[in-house]
């Protein structure tokens, strides 16, 4: 499939999974309509972005790249931590080869209530409701999650992190 002079957006869509090709970039979309990520060179990756390692989004800390040898091409270890679990993942990966970096929906909007599994959230533009996991302590505190507040959270591959309480 073949569309020139369309930027890099999604199909709104409901179907299964899709896959197709845009201004030569893979997009993967899910059965929602919602693009959940793209394709880029691991060489263009950088500190402090994020890429999908063992299916889990991760924010990538460091980098070390080798030089081409005699007989192979130059390679990439990556060293990320897992945006939901906390968790290390190293990769290692030729440079000129495609890495998935996943599109990540940063909203705000409002607590709406605080029940015993979770925080339900209002988004203040759409005004839908979102079920949200209660964050990690380290990164916002639960008392300030109260009916009410405003937060900001982030939609990552169909899951939502509450990222800070305004």
């Amino acid at each position: 499939m073949k569309i020139s002079k369309m930027k890099l957006t999604c199909l709104k869509i409901n179907a299964y999974l899709y896959m197709g090709v845009f201004e030569n970039a893979l997009i993967r979309i899910n059965t929602v309509g919602e693009c959940m990520s793209k394709p880029v060179d691991v060489g263009e990756l950088r500190v402090g972005g994020y890429m999908i390692i063992e299916g889990e989004p991760c924010r990538i800390v460091d980098i070390a790249k080798s030089k081409p040898g005699k007989h192979g091409s130059a390679k990439a270890r990556i060293v990320a931590i897992g945006v939901f679990d906390n968790q290390k993942r190293q990769f290692v990966k030729p440079v000129d080869l495609g890495a998935e970096v996943p599109i990540i929906d940063k909203r705000t909007g409002q607590v709406f209530s605080v029940n015993p599994t979770g925080i339900q959230i209002m988004d203040l533009e759409t005004y839908e409701y979102i079920d949200a996991p209660f964050p990690n302590e380290d990164e916002v505190q639960k008392a300030k999650l109260t009916p009410g507040t405003e937060i900001e959270y982030w939609k990552i591959l169909g899951r939502v992190k509450i990222v800070r309480a305004k």
